[in-house]
């Protein structure tokens, strides 16, 4: 039996939302299962033969799923930050934060969402990286949340000084959790990068691919599904090369050959 999960961007407020997408989506798909899975590793749905379709990080789909999954397509979003089928970060501070550049934060604490995110993780790296020395320890402490929900909520409580959150998360929060965000100064922009792909098992058939992909732009073409599109502010999507997310890997390997290979 096949699987499907769109995790990254499943907020609570926003389930009713993602469900009713993904009904549309299965309705247009052979054999596409009827609810999405939850609560599950993400890497082993990622991983899973029978994936379906999923939504995955960047910097996983260069790095650990390298040659284990294929390519579908790349969401475009109306968010602050994004162009087209790229995003970039917003780095928050606590709105009482003296510090007014990313280089007056060195020896503060960090929050990423997790170690393999590029919105979280390696965006932030690349700009701390024309910063330090070769091999210069840059933040006191690396605090690890699991969520760009919870980075937000570790800089508003004071548990960490600064944190890059993916900017469709950032404006979803600015629309949905308004009051969540009064104590948090937004300090700047990362550089962008291709967004959040979506992915399907290497096993998926072309004829199904091609269903997966005709599904995608169909719902987007759909007019009795504005709402929900409006909702989680998805616009459309776009078939990039597997190629275009080496810009993901350059950065990091410009951080590596500066001495930072490691968000520290």
């Amino acid at each position: 039996m096949s699987i499907a999960s769109l995790p990254m961007y499943d907020l609570p407020e926003l389930q009713a939302a993602t469900d009713a997408l993904w009904s549309a989506l299965a309705e247009r798909i052979p054999r596409a299962p009827k609810a999405l899975t939850r609560g599950t590793n993400l890497e082993k749905i990622w991983t899973d033969p029978d994936l379906l379709l999923a939504q995955t990080c960047g910097y996983p789909l260069v790095t650990s799923l390298a040659g284990k999954v294929a390519l579908l397509a790349t969401p475009c979003y109306d968010a602050t930050g994004c162009e087209g089928p790229s995003y970039r970060s917003a780095i928050i501070t606590h709105v009482e934060e003296p510090a007014n550049t990313l280089s007056a934060l060195r020896g503060k604490i960090c929050a990423i969402n997790s170690a393999d995110s590029n919105s979280g993780m390696n965006l932030l790296r690349a700009e701390i990286a024309p910063l330090v020395h070769h091999g210069e320890k840059f933040f006191a402490r690396i605090v690890t949340t699991g969520s760009h929900a919870s980075s937000v909520e570790a800089v508003a409580d004071g548990h960490a000084d600064v944190a890059a959150i993916d900017c469709v998360t950032w404006s979803l929060l600015q629309e949905r959790r308004p009051t969540a965000l009064r104590e948090i100064h937004l300090l700047g922009w990362t550089q962008s990068t291709p967004g959040l792909p979506l992915i399907t098992s290497r096993r998926t058939d072309e004829p199904t691919r091609r269903a997966l992909i005709e599904a995608l732009h169909d719902i987007i073409a759909d007019p009795a599904l504005a709402h929900i599109r409006a909702a989680l502010r998805l616009e459309r999507y776009v078939e990039l090369p597997l190629t275009a997310y080496d810009r993901i890997r350059d950065l990091e390997r410009t951080a590596i050959s500066a001495g930072y290979p490691a968000l520290r």
